[in-house]
């Protein structure tokens, strides 16, 4: 974003910040927005740095092994028994 602004444009900006605010607002509001960007940078740290450590603790932990389910094993019926008696009879 930076890369494209030139020095001659930085200066441009400069004195019309230096003309719209003023030579005793200038320094105060330069401090302002150092201190906010430096509290932006530190919360966005904090925030990518637990992201990090949420994703070692999730790596890290053993997945607990799936349970096989038992397969049903059907029944005879008292009708399935004399069909099968009365074929090898």
């Amino acid at each position: 974003m930076l890369g494209s602004i030139g020095m001659s444009e930085l200066l441009i900006i400069f004195v019309i910040a230096l003309m719209v605010f003023g030579p005793r607002k200038l320094p105060e509001l330069g401090r302002s927005l150092g201190k906010s960007l430096g509290e932006f940078k530190r919360a966005s740290n904090d925030l990518r740095n637990t992201l990090e450590e949420e994703i070692h603790v999730e790596d890290r932990a053993p997945s607990p092994a799936p349970t096989p389910t038992p397969t049903p094993t059907p029944t005879p019926t008292t009708e399935d028994q004399q069909h099968d008696t009365a074929g090898t009879a």
